[in-house]
């Protein structure tokens, strides 16, 4: 599928893009610094948050599914807002601008932001109010709001009000004794104007009404007090519809919601005595940060607005006014709410290799041959039953586990707590800084702690985000060492619902990588060589540039194929331009940020970029190159980013065996094919979705996935 043949599915908020690139005379060489060749980080961030918005739109995802992209868009732009906007207002605040490759001023950046995210949550209000809940309607899904209530639910929400959230509310008058209340961040409150005096004689004309974080922010009528079908009532109407009850004997002249989100990237110096205390004083701090950006609902009163945003210390460029309930991330709790198994995508079983099913030992698998999982297409099972079997199995005497996100109910985390207690030599290296998981780390820490693991923090000033388990076991009178790797979190719950590689094995150069790596992260001293394995910050960016650098030189019989999350490293960047000028073809399956600008001639005609939407969360990172017809395949934790490539602990590890290299580059051609839940890249900065050209059938690649590793679509 060419973009030719595409059709145009951007329609909102369209972004600043660079000024066209001249192409030079013939013999005059591309200056690869010039800002126009690269798009800005942030605006490509905000581009990808939009696809995430569209899919709300594409009506081959069920109604409820199409709901929960766009509660997703709203925690993305959450997020968004909270790290890369309070980041850009930092660098701002202490004068400390940064300028990107795309050359735009952290101010810049910021305006842009401002009328693209403007536009975007303008059109996601528009899908929601005029386009889910109308078909939920028709499904007999209803939201219920004030005005349609019947004399029963009326009555039900009432006592409902004084039975579960008014011995809960803490509504707050403001007066010289009550300032404003410090808000926790993205909570849900309402200011309310109010006319009188109360008990004391003050006339306050002003509340704030916190809404208490315990309570749902959607209930379920109850089917005796409805017509039929499914119908839930906001929190946010009940707390309006009694205002009243909580300033009694005065009068309420309104009542407004709002929403502040504030920075919530947490700072830690380097030279830290003590990282799990500083980062516990530091997780209080997030919820109280500076404020970045005001939800207000589209009905208060502009001396209102006013009085939130001085307050807040923001501007009108800060400001959301929006039709409808300003948390909608919130919405995410219809699919648990609502019984309509029909309106979301069926359940499948993920498959389990033949190689694993024959074999009651997972580690006699392994020595038969390596093992490749591609999940959620297959099962995470097997990467939980070799820890578990290695807790129990008296031959295994030390296991070694990276731990970034694993939930706090993981079955990994208890293996490892069962070896322990068992009286194995158990190490835990835990990333506390993974980001939105560090509380749960840090008890995560507590628990293995208690059963006798040895926990460490990892390297001050490098997250670890490498995916690794060792596990060393005596054998017929040696020692055999036993690997883990992957390109995801060990994490259940996301091996069903992100992609991502889980590769085992037990190759002896592989393992021993494994092996120093670990030391290295336990331990102190030079950086021990390494075989087989690609680790940052020392080899990963440099080796990746040769490879990179050694296709250019097969001219046009180079191939690359790069499938990661991000690509914003220039270095990178630079070296795939002059790939591309060499002649090599490169394609790119970049599910989210892109700086890189393709299809430019002189600089990037060889170059495609592809972002694929669907299901599941696109999540593995493949690094392929053509050699010459003797294709390297790499398997990586790590996005083409600064970050990943400088600045963390990150692994690539090779794909060897033949039969495994081929499958992946299957999947990548998979991917390549896809033509209905593919977004291209264009060389003004805008995507294109993909749409089967007239007679072609369509082919989305995670659905061809699902069929070819479950039999089911």
């Amino acid at each position: 599928m060419t973009t030719e043949t595409a059709k145009n599915q951007t329609t909102g908020g369209e972004l600043s893009v660079p000024a066209p690139v001249e192409v030079p005379p013939v013999g005059e060489e591309v200056n690869l610094d010039a800002n126009e060749n690269y798009f800005n980080r942030e605006l490509s961030q905000l581009q990808f948050n939009y696809r995430v918005l569209k899919q709300a739109l594409d009506t081959t995802h069920p109604l409820i599914n199409r709901l929960m992209f766009c509660c997703i868009f709203s925690s993305n732009m959450d997020e968004f807002f909270e790290i890369r906007v309070a980041g850009l207002r930092q660098q701002m605040k202490y004068g400390r601008e940064t300028i990107g490759a795309d050359g735009m001023m952290p101010d810049q950046a910021l305006a842009e932001i401002s009328r693209v995210a403007h536009d975007y949550i303008r059109e996601q209000y528009d899908i929601l109010n005029n386009v889910l809940i109308p078909e939920m309607e028709q499904q007999n899904i209803h939201f219920v709001r004030r005005r349609e209530w019947t004399p029963q639910q009326a009555e039900w929400v009432r006592n409902y009000f004084e039975e579960e959230i008014l011995p809960v509310v803490s509504p707050i008058g403001l007066d010289p004794s009550h300032p404003f209340p410090r808000l926790v961040n993205k909570s849900l409150n309402f200011i309310v104007e109010l006319d009188g005096k109360d008990a004391f004689g003050r006339e306050t004309g002003m509340a704030i009404v916190p809404a208490p974080r315990s309570l749902p922010r959607l209930v379920r009528l109850p089917d005796e007090v409805c017509d039929g079908g499914e119908n839930l009532v906001f929190l946010s109407s009940m707390i309006h519809a009694h205002t009243d009850e909580l300033f009694p004997g005065m009068e309420v002249k309104g009542c407004y919601q709002f929403r502040l989100t504030r920075n919530a990237d947490l700072e830690l110096e380097d030279d830290l005595e003590d990282l799990a205390s500083a980062l516990r004083g530091e997780l209080l701090s997030r919820r109280f940060g500076d404020g970045v950006r005001l939800e207000v609902a589209d009905n208060c009163p502009q001396e209102l607005v006013q009085f939130l945003l001085t307050e807040f210390g923001l501007t009108e460029r800060d400001l959301y006014q929006v039709h409808g309930p300003v948390n909608l991330t919130r919405l995410m709790a219809v699919g648990g709410l609502v019984d309509r198994p029909d309106l979301t995508y069926s359940g499948f079983s993920p498959s389990i290799p033949r190689q694993i099913r024959s074999k009651e030992s997972m580690f006699d698998a392994i020595r038969k041959q390596p093992i490749l999982l591609h999940h959620p297409f297959e099962n995470f099972s097997p990467v939980v039953d070799l820890l578990r079997q290695a807790a129990k199995d008296p031959q295994v005497l030390a296991i070694r586990q990276t731990l970034y996100r694993t939930g706090a109910d993981s079955e990994l985390v208890e293996a490892l707590a069962d070896a322990a207690r068992r009286g194995k030599e158990v190490t835990a290296v835990i990333e506390l800084r993974a980001r939105f998981s560090e509380a749960e780390n840090l008890e995560l820490a507590s628990r293995l702690q208690e059963a006798g693991v040895i926990v460490v923090y990892g390297v001050v000033g490098y997250k670890t985000h490498a995916k690794m388990i060792l596990i060393v076991r005596r054998e017929e009178g040696r020692l055999r060492r036993y690997v883990h790797l992957g390109t995801g979190n060990y994490h259940a719950g996301n091996a069903r619902l992100y992609t991502d590689y889980s590769f085992m094995t037990c190759d002896e150069s592989i393992s021993d990588d494994v092996n120093k790596l670990f030391q290295q992260l336990t331990g102190m001293g030079k950086a021990l060589k390494i075989k087989k394995l690609f680790h940052s910050p020392f080899t990963l960016h440099s080796r990746l540039l040769s490879l990179i650098e050694r296709e250019a030189d097969y001219g046009e019989k180079g191939r690359i194929i790069i499938k990661v999350n991000a690509l914003t490293e220039i270095k990178m960047i630079k070296a795939l331009y002059r790939a591309s000028q060499a002649g090599v073809k490169i394609d790119l399956i970049i599910r989210g940020i892109c700086c890189l600008r393709p299809e430019v001639p002189g600089l990037s005609d060889n170059i495609r970029v592809r972002s694929i939407l669907g299901r599941f969360l696109e999540h593995t990172r493949v690094y392929y190159f053509g050699n010459n017809g003797r294709p390297d395949v790499y398997c990586s934790s790590a996005d083409g980013m600064e970050r990943n490539l400088l600045s963390r602990v990150e692994t690539a590890f090779p794909l060897d065996d033949p039969d495994l290299a081929a499958r992946v580059r299957e999947d990548l051609d998979t991917y390549l094919a896809d033509n209905c839940q593919s977004w291209v890249l264009q060389p003004d900065g805008s995507y294109i979705q993909n749409q089967p050209a007239e007679g072609d059938e369509r082919l989305a690649a995670q659905l061809v996935l699902l069929e070819r590793l479950t039999g089911k679509n």
